[in-house]
């Protein structure tokens, strides 16, 4: 009987959420070293982060210093334009609604978030109800352990 060779992949090789997880995860330590919730998010076009950001609410005294957002203003400094449609966003934790917002007005073509945030999360205020532009496409769960686990371990170390 006749069967086309299939080669099997190589156990190193990792698709494309995970390997951009891991930089996003990067950036959350980052947020870690610098004693800031360890949230962290790396915004992707043709395969090439073009915007990095880590929470720098602390340090910069501003609120609104999410990950998402300096990612986000990064990556349109860079293309300068200000919509994304075809880039993806790799955030380590849940996006608050504010964030959400900003994703919107956006027009991101895909959002990628690694751990759930059930205090802070965009699924607390909305349910099912998505606030991401119609055509974003939304992925959970990328390397979520890890995810979880540094937001864990950095709390733990303030108590």
């Amino acid at each position: 009987m006749y069967r086309p060779y299939q080669p099997e992949a190589p156990e190193d090789i990792e698709d494309d959420d995970t390997r951009f997880m891991k930089e996003a995860l990067r950036q959350a330590r980052l947020a870690y070293e610098a004693g800031e919730v360890p949230v962290g998010a790396v915004v992707v076009l043709n395969n090439r982060i073009i915007g990095r950001g880590y929470n720098q609410v602390e340090q910069l005294n501003d609120s609104t210093a999410h990950a998402e957002m300096i990612a986000l203003t990064s990556a349109f400094n860079q293309l300068g334009a200000k919509y994304l449609p075809d880039a993806t966003l790799y955030v380590t934790l849940e996006p608050c609604l504010m964030c959400c917002g900003a994703m919107y007005w956006s027009k991101i073509g895909k959002i990628v978030y690694g751990a759930s945030d059930v205090k802070n999360g965009y699924h607390k205020t909305t349910g099912d109800n998505s606030p991401f532009h119609p055509k974003t496409v939304i992925v959970h769960g990328i390397l979520e352990d890890e995810c979880a686990g540094l937001m864990k371990d950095f709390f733990r170390a303030l108590r």
